[in-house]
């Protein structure tokens, strides 16, 4: 399907809420910041006004996006199709080579990634469900080759399954980021159960980590922190985490992190190597039904706070620092998307610290699924929808 960028049908201008965000009670009003300015920072004034135009719509609950060079766009589907979305706006056919995947509920054909050297190699990794034999799935890094014509992906190989497979249909993290050293991250989850949780914590489990990977071999990266007197999986790089489902390196190449919380308690992190980040034993959150969540703590000694908390939640997935020249405004913001917030998140920083946010797009085009800047500055959005779609987010 093609749509033609200026239609006016799929344009939508927006203009950043007056209200202010912060007045929304919190789910769980007894929990207290760590240090002043970890939630609810002030809101950023309205710059400027957006349009966001449709580009491409008719994709199945689109989740991951690569640019390539030529400006093209590679997009995965939840059910299991890897889509090409050329620079007129045509949407091709599913591509072929892809293994198959479990795309129950949260499951499916989930990231994208393309390397360094992808104009000369035509390489690229996506992230996966991966169905097993015995009912149970995992989170698995694939690559290969995608063919001159942009048809296939050839010479497929699965690089890394997570372990331990496990009966569950959700919380499969699985955001791709290569850092300045060629090696690949690759965010998890702790697959949402219950009895699972308490894995974030167990270093002989990649549940609930952060994990630095060689993309060719999918063997730990050289340079991975080791864990005294514990056994632990070479390729963890931090653990503790819920469900990270967003992943971004800034201008000095360190990785920034979200990941969802519980009923309260997004977390922003800079995870690293080594460190723990809490979950389940700490939480800015509660479980669902408004019950604590183990003893209801927020801290604890050997634990990392997050740097920027959302209670009540956004529920973030996909982010990337603005270095575009279309809003110098926002230059080194940092732009997250909203799922439940259904907005275009921006976050304002000084060193580490979140000092300012401010919300776009509010309840204009549903649930931002990934976002990536554009190389004319313009930032592209995927709403996470059964009619879902490529945005084009613009200046007024």
């Amino acid at each position: 399907m093609k749509l033609a960028t200026g239609l006016a049908l799929a344009a939508l201008i927006a203009t950043p809420a007056l209200a202010d965000f912060n007045d929304a009670p919190p789910n769980v009003p007894s929990q207290k910041p760590a240090f002043e300015g970890q939630t609810r920072a002030p809101v950023l004034p309205a710059a400027f006004e957006l349009t966001a135009t449709k580009r491409v719509d008719g994709l199945s609950h689109p989740w991951g996006m690569a640019i390539l060079p030529d400006g093209a766009v590679l997009v995965t589907e939840r059910p299991g199709q890897l889509r090409l979305i050329g620079t007129d706006g045509t949407l091709g056919a599913p591509i072929t080579g892809l293994p198959p995947v479990d795309a129950r509920e949260q499951g499916g054909l989930l990231d994208v990634a393309i390397g360094p050297n992808f104009a000369s190699d035509r390489q690229i990794w996506w992230s996966f469900a991966e169905p097993q034999a015995d009912g149970t799935n995992n989170t698995a890094v694939a690559t290969g080759t995608l063919s001159a014509d942009n048809s296939a992906v050839e010479n497929v190989r699965t690089i890394f399954s997570q372990q331990p497979s496990w009966d569950s249909t959700k919380h499969f993290g699985s955001r791709l980021v290569f850092d300045r050293d060629g090696m690949l991250f690759v965010t998890t989850g702790e697959r949402s159960e219950v009895e699972a949780r308490p894995l974030a914590q167990d270093l002989t489990t990649h549940l609930g980590k952060l994990l630095r990977i060689d993309p060719q071999t999918g063997a730990a990266a050289p340079g991975n922190p080791t864990f005294t007197g514990v056994e632990a999986k070479p390729e963890i790089w931090s653990y503790g985490h819920r469900s990270l489902q967003g992943a971004t390196l800034d201008a000095q190449g360190r990785l920034w992190t979200v990941e969802h919380g519980p009923q309260g308690g997004d977390e922003l992190n800079r995870p690293e190597a080594g460190k723990n980040y809490g979950w389940p034993t700490i939480t800015y959150g509660e479980e669902y039904a408004g019950t604590p969540i183990g003893e209801g703590l927020t801290q604890q000694d050997g634990m990392e706070q997050p740097l920027y908390y959302w209670d009540p939640v956004i529920a973030p997935s996909g982010m990337s620092f603005y270095d575009g020249a279309m809003f110098p405004e926002m230059k080194g913001d940092l732009l997250i998307g909203g799922l439940r917030g259904q907005a275009l998140v921006q976050l304002r920083l000084d060193g580490d610290k979140v000092v300012g946010e401010q919300r776009y797009l509010q309840d204009e085009i549903g649930r931002i699924r990934d976002l990536e800047v554009a190389p004319d500055g313009s930032i592209y959005l995927l709403t996470d929808e059964d009619n879902g779609g490529l945005y084009q987010v613009t200046r007024k």
